[in-house]
């Protein structure tokens, strides 16, 4: 597990090797990422759901 020291640490290195300005910008990068794979893992585990239930239906 990550706590605070490490966290303060890896900001501290993402900030020296980045840049201030930069940074947003990866932040916004990395939110979006993960909100798009997020959406694409639901959609696939919608998809299960409905090939589970079309096969109880059949039988």
């Amino acid at each position: 597990m990550v706590g605070v020291g490490s966290m303060v640490v890896i900001g501290a290195a993402a900030l020296l090797i980045f840049g201030p300005k930069k940074l947003p910008e990866l932040g916004r990068a990395a939110g979006d990422t993960l909100r798009e794979f997020k959406n694409s893992t639901k959609g696939l585990a919608d998809d299960d759901d409905d090939q589970t239930e079309d096969k109880k239906e059949s039988k």
